[in-house]
């Protein structure tokens, strides 16, 4: 070790550094017993990171997330926590790690440990959008789809919940203004084609094909599945399988690149998909209970009327967990 003269730059340096330290004042330390309580959470909230995070295809992709990171204050005599500690613990595993069960719950565990004498719950909280590349119906062309992800994960004791959630955008057409629609078709094809004249195929086909054969369209609006799911011990987070299940339950998922033929194909997967809000809850609710690797979900889904200003909105779960009760999701 090289020895160090009085008047060496690099002793004064020490020396600053160590006086500053001593003098730097931390007020978090004094009590104030006028306010003494234990508190639920203490943390962060949107805590900016980048975030690793592998959908299920093995394509790890990196995202700018907000993060939030929150400890219990379990001592009521202790005025703070050490914010510092959850936001390097949380910047540090998140931006060089990808995202799972595993990782998530080392990170809560070293919340908890680096406040053994405040805290036994810990809770974390991330937001941020995956790219998917969706292919077209008909064409050969794909695009970009931007999911939205929230993973939301809590630990106490050795008890660790952990839970996903996303969106899902799709088209849903009103079966009530599809019969409505079809009746006034009817009415104008008697009024157009007397009782006893004889059909010509040619003149009906070109009938079917003008404005008098659709005089009457049954609406149809862009509508938002909301899905949260508790994935099985040691399942990994399988957004894309997750998606794709519900997409293909609804039928008529939003596209991206639409040329004529997709989107003639996507209005024929409209005629053959009608459904009311309880019709498309209960499908992604009978995909979701077929799925092995979710041990509880909860699904709000949203039809966003055409017809009317307000908005039509049914909830279902599998009904495992109690706690996500109430129609606030």
């Amino acid at each position: 070790m090289r020895l160090l003269r009085h008047d060496d730059p690099q002793d004064k340096t020490m020396t600053n550094q160590e006086n500053t330290a001593r003098l730097l004042p931390d007020v978090a330390v004094h009590a104030q017993p006028h306010l003494a309580g234990a508190l639920d959470w203490v943390g962060m909230a949107e805590i900016q990171v980048p975030v690793r995070f592998d959908a299920g295809d093995g394509d790890v992709q990196r995202a700018s997330a907000r993060v939030g990171a929150f400890v219990n204050l379990k001592r009521p005599d202790k005025r703070g926590i050490h914010m510092s500690r959850l936001y390097l613990q949380a910047e540090q595993a998140l931006s060089t790690q990808t995202l799972g069960a595993d990782t998530l719950q080392a990170l809560l565990r070293g919340f908890l440990d680096s406040h053994a004498d405040l805290s036994d719950r810990a809770c974390l909280s991330i937001r941020f959008e995956h790219l998917v590349r969706r292919p077209a119906l008909r064409s050969a062309n794909s695009g970009w789809r931007a999911y939205p992800v929230t993973i939301e994960a809590s630990l106490t004791g050795s008890a660790f919940l952990l839970e996903l959630g996303t969106e899902v955008v799709y088209s849903s057409t009103c079966p009530a203004s599809a019969a409505l629609s079809r009746q006034l078709i009817q009415d104008q094809f008697a009024s157009d084609f007397a009782a006893d004249a004889t059909l010509d195929r040619a003149a009906v086909l070109e009938w079917l094909g003008s404005e008098k054969g659709i005089v009457a369209t049954p609406h149809a609006q862009r509508s938002v599945a909301c899905l949260r799911v508790r994935p099985a011990a040691g399942a990994p987070l399988q957004l894309i399988s997750l998606i794709d299940r519900v997409e293909t339950a609804l039928g008529t998922p939003v596209q991206t690149a639409v040329k004529r033929q997709d989107e003639q194909a996507f209005a024929l997967a409209n005629g053959g998909n009608l459904m009311f809000c309880e019709d498309a809850a209960r499908r992604i609710q009978k995909a979701l209970d077929a799925d092995a690797a979710l041990d509880d979900f909860h699904i709000r889904v949203e039809h966003q009327e055409s017809l009317h200003p307000h908005d039509a909105v049914a909830y279902a779960s599998k009904g495992i967990d109690g706690g996500y009760g109430g129609a606030k999701f």
